[in-house]
């Protein structure tokens, strides 16, 4: 009697824990999709677009996810949607390097090198996309994944008021999909403590590095200020003059 009760209790234990993993999955979808998109042509136009990084090869095969993304992404800046590529991966060692692989492949598809900006610690979602702000001053851009990796970035972004949108990727069926799903209901268990019971933060963050430069401000000298503006000059140096001299 004992052992039935005690699985029992177990079972719905079971239960609960899986009902709450599930219901914090389905509020994080509900919480995004406004700013997925499925067509490259209604993507809102940005000036940055975020590769969120992954391994190429799994098993010295290509990797669908890695392909999948690094296309899409050139295919958001030959139609405009994008000016600027911030490549951000992990970047274990030299043998490992998720921002150069993806940054080789857009150079050899003719992007040019002044349009890509690397971000070598974006070792989780959480510290590309806040550093994404932080480090490269950017609050508005464009995240290239796919659909449930999306639904967690833009979930991420909206605890630090960063204004993004998502483009999703195709991404590939079968058993491997599922293992990943499985896997991103956990992640996004870990991201909603990290969030708001941890408050955990990027593991590096370092100095300020634009990918938009500020234009450089114009000095006005007298050689190159509107005629003008030095013909009023004059004007008031001649009525200071005037006065100096009626006052004596």
């Amino acid at each position: 009697m004992k052992l039935l009760n005690f699985i029992r209790i177990s079972a719905v234990i079971c239960i609960l824990f899986v009902s709450t993993l599930l219901l914090f999955d389905r509020w994080v979808s509900a919480r995004t999709s406004d700013r997925i998109y499925h067509d490259i042509s209604t993507v809102p136009k940005h000036s940055v677009g975020l590769v969120l990084g992954t391994s190429k090869y799994i098993a010295k095969t290509l990797n669908p996810y890695y392909e999948y993304r690094i296309t899409a992404a050139l295919d958001l800046f030959k139609q405009g949607k994008i000016d600027y590529f911030l490549l951000s991966g992990d970047n274990a060692h030299r043998s490992y390097n998720e921002p150069w692989t993806m940054k080789r492949d857009l150079l050899k598809a003719g992007v040019p090198d002044d349009k890509i900006v690397l971000d070598y610690a974006g070792f989780r979602t959480l510290d590309s996309i806040v550093r994404a702000k932080e480090v490269f001053e950017t609050d508005n851009f464009t995240i290239i994944t796919q659909q449930f990796h999306c639904e967690r970035a833009l979930f991420i972004a909206d605890s630090y008021n960063i204004k993004a949108t998502c483009l999703a990727v195709h991404e590939p069926n079968g058993t491997a999909q599922l293992k990943i799903r499985i896997r991103e209901v956990l992640a996004r268990v870990k991201a909603l403590s990290d969030l708001f019971i941890l408050n955990v933060q990027p593991k590096f963050l370092g100095p300020k590095e634009p990918i938009i430069k500020p234009a450089p401000s114009t000095v006005i000298s007298d050689d190159t200020a509107p005629s003008s503006a030095i013909n009023s000059q004059k004007q008031f140096d001649n009525l200071a003059v005037t006065k100096s001299n009626t006052s004596k």
